[in-house]
């Protein structure tokens, strides 16, 4: 029994081919056609390549040629079994989503027996989409063949000529050490792009790199950038698209826009546009920044201060490729790639209802957090380099620091004391002020130790608490919106009512969101809600309107 088990486990595999049929060169039916190359021909021609069994695809509308083809297989190779097996690629051969559809129909109703049977993949016919198609499915693996390709050989005799050659692909790149190598190099040059040529020993920071740089080439989806104020994130945004704009031939635009600057109708206006007569001051239609961005990068830097009507609007944007402008009831259409940046958690500004879930669920399929200065002490030093350059460039002439002062100036900010709150803007300020003050343009160990305890002491202002009451505190908020008489005036259970809605009102971006906030719990009972109404009769009461707040 042991001796059956193990000369059973000792045969070859059968192998088996799988091409299309070539509607030329293949359906050749002139009587020279035995001394000519034929693809799928030559595959069965080869004296130490044998083959058991062809799969020849073709579709119902070829099935004479099929036939025609198939008996001349068999002829030219007895011991080979020719199956013929109709496909359907769909009414246009050029149309990559139908042959794509066809063929990946075939192959998931294909019973594949890989334990005991070798497959190839034969990509010599066919359109050039259905080659490529076989060559995707082969490639991610829901093909399990190696490619097979044939071609004639010029070298050969006439008699001869009709074996040609075949060559097998191997698609682990690994093992081609040039083509490895170029890879390796391409790798390289493309994280170098994001890190803007600047060396770093961080490890972690190198590897969040590797996966920007994979997203970035792979995936058009949005991409949120986190962490604290002076990262880098509006700098990796603009690498990010330049090495798209290089690799994925992006030819769009680089749109930038701080969402903290906008507030009100001017946040619907620069972001989605608008059309004349919109508001007041509308004189003519503006495209807004999303529609710029079409077919480019939009990096919408400090999200989180988005209004919610707006967070809707952007939502509808990503998911639809369209959107309203203001005071339009036309969509238009902008195809762009979002890159988001925060300092702020947005979990939690979801929690507290300043954030639509939906759309931090939205973006939030790559977020990468960028570490901040401190956290890459052993990146400052190439940094300082970095910096330095951009200094000269800025001042028009170069700028140069000597031993001593580099050492000075990378001992301290390596240091403990260097809390570097800024991060990358705290770094870029000092080494413009150096570069300033540097005498003939060379910054000395004097001037390092003069700038970086001006730095200090700004850090230490940063951290010492303030002295000063709360600009939140009810009398105060009271005392500025009702003059110093107001408390004769009013009931004290009012005016407890109107320091909550001025407060509210000052950390909202419009009437309307200020009107949301305050009314959220009664406006979800009802169908329809005028919360901007509401506030605006609230502040009347007290001879208030929302523009003076």
């Amino acid at each position: 029994m042991d001796k059956k088990l193990a000369s059973s486990a000792a045969q070859p595999k059968t192998r088996v081919v799988l091409g299309l049929l070539g509607i030329k060169l293949d359906g050749i039916k002139h009587d020279e056609r035995w001394t000519m190359w034929r693809p799928t021909l030559g595959a069965l021609l080869q004296k130490d390549w044998p083959v058991d069994r062809f799969e020849l695809l073709f579709e119902e509308r070829y099935r004479p040629l099929a036939n025609f083809v198939s008996n001349d297989m068999r002829g030219c190779s007895p011991h080979t079994e020719v199956r013929e097996q109709t496909i359907d690629l769909g009414p246009n051969a050029w149309n990559f989503e139908s042959v794509y559809d066809g063929l990946l129909t075939f192959v998931e109703s294909y019973p594949f027996d890989p334990d005991n049977e070798e497959y190839f993949i034969h990509i010599t016919t066919g359109t050039h989409v259905a080659q490529i198609c076989l060559f995707l499915l082969t490639e991610t693996g829901q093909l399990p063949a190696r490619l097979l390709q044939t071609g004639p050989d010029h070298r050969s005799s006439r008699e001869t000529k009709a074996t040609g050659r075949i060559d097998i692909i191997d698609l682990d790149l690994s093992r081609y050490d040039r083509l490895a190598t170029r890879f390796a190099k391409a790798q390289t040059e493309a994280r170098d792009l994001l890190k803007s040529g600047i060396p770093t020993n961080n490890k972690s920071f190198n590897s969040l790199i590797g996966m920007i740089e994979q997203v970035a080439l792979r995936s058009r989806e949005p991409i949120l950038l986190t962490g604290p104020t002076g990262a880098g994130k509006s700098q990796l945004a603009r690498r990010i698209c330049e090495l798209r704009r290089q690799r994925c031939g992006l030819k769009g635009r680089f749109v930038e826009v701080n969402c903290a600057t906008l507030r009100g109708d001017a946040a619907m206006s620069t972001l989605f546009g608008h059309v004349k007569g919109a508001f007041t001051g509308a004189m003519a239609d503006r495209a807004g920044v999303l529609r710029e961005a079409d077919g480019g990068l939009l990096f919408l830097d400090e999200i989180g201060e988005l209004g919610l009507d707006e967070q809707a609007m952007l939502l509808r944007a990503i998911e639809e490729k369209s959107f309203s402008p203001y005071g339009s009831d036309r969509p238009v259409k902008s195809d762009f790639q979002l890159i988001a940046g925060t300092n702020r958690d947005l979990h939690e500004l979801v929690r507290q209802q300043k954030f639509r879930e939906d759309l931090q669920a939205r973006i939030n399929l790559w977020t990468f957090t960028l570490p901040g200065l401190a956290e890459r002490r052993e990146d400052i030093a190439p940094n300082l380099d970095y910096e330095l350059e951009r200094a000269s460039s800025k001042l028009g002439h170069k700028i140069t620091i000597n031993r001593e002062a580099r050492q000075a100036f990378v001992k301290f900010a390596t240091s403990p004391e260097a809390t570097w709150q800024g991060n990358f803007r705290d770094l870029n300020a000092v080494m413009i002020r150096m570069a300033t003050m540097a005498e003939k343009g060379r910054i000395t160990e004097a001037l390092v130790h003069s700038e970086t305890a001006l730095l200090q002491a700004h850090w230490n202002k940063l951290s010492r608490p303030s002295a000063t009451p709360a600009a939140s505190d009810d009398a105060a908020i009271l005392t500025s919106v009702l003059g110093k008489d107001y408390a004769g005036k009013y009931d004290s259970f009012d005016l407890v009512q109107l320091a909550h809605v001025v407060r509210i009102c000052r950390s909202s971006r419009s009437m309307a969101e200020a009107g949301r906030r305050l009314f959220a719990v009664s406006r979800a009972a009802r169908e329809k809600s005028n919360d901007t109404d509401r506030v605006k009769k609230f502040l009347a009461r007290f001879g208030l309107i929302w523009k003076n707040l």
